[in-house]
């Protein structure tokens, strides 16, 4: 599983909120991402009411789409910048609390308090302050953690996952010797690896 010459890349949390503020995010889709709406079925597997969690979730739309369907939404992200415009984006109401486990984490919670939105790294995340979930949307996390820290990452999700949850993940393929990436090139081989 060769991963070239992005096996010791890094990028900061700095250089994460200088692309917010920058707006320096091609990977953010207006309109939703076509894969999780092909394959939703997967995801919900015939269940209503979910918990459903986005990692790196950024201001994707998918979270009040899935939220209007009565599923129970909850993302993390490192920009606050980011989850204040997406409660703008999609006109929603929205108040902000301190998260006493983390040290200068707040959660932005729709008023309706079915999106949960928690502004810090994801790795001060534990099922201990979130709960566990039924189903995951991995649309530009895996591809996004420096690639050092993928095994903590899927150690982390694996532990936030409910016994029959469903994970969504989409990666990209390519040469990683032509790009550094993010997004990361993640081997289907490694993904066994992470999550078995």
């Amino acid at each position: 599983s060769d991963i070239g010459s992005q096996k010791d890349r890094v990028l900061s949390e700095e250089e994460w909120l200088k692309k917010w503020e920058m707006g320096n995010i091609g990977f953010h889709k207006e309109h939703g991402h076509p894969l999780l709406q092909k394959y939703l079925d997967v995801l919900l597997n015939g269940r209503s009411g979910l918990r459903i969690f986005f990692p790196l979730c950024g201001k994707a739309v998918e979270m009040k789409w899935l939220a209007d369907m009565g599923h129970s939404v909850v993302g993390v992200e490192i920009s606050e910048q980011a989850l204040k415009e997406f409660f703008v984006e999609q006109n929603l109401s929205y108040c902000e609390e301190p998260v006493p486990e983390i040290s200068g984490a707040k959660k932005l919670q729709s008023t309706s308090g079915n999106i949960s939105l928690y502004c810090c790294s994801i790795y001060d995340l534990s099922s201990s302050i979130v709960g566990k979930f039924d189903g995951v949307w991995d649309r530009g996390a895996l591809v996004a953690v420096n690639p050092c820290d993928r095994q903590r990452y899927g150690s982390l999700m694996i532990t936030l996952m409910e016994k029959n949850s469903s994970y969504l993940l989409v990666t990209v393929s390519y040469d990683p010797n032509k790009h550094k990436g993010p997004p990361f090139y993640v081997p289907e081989s490694e993904i066994r690896s992470l999550f078995g």
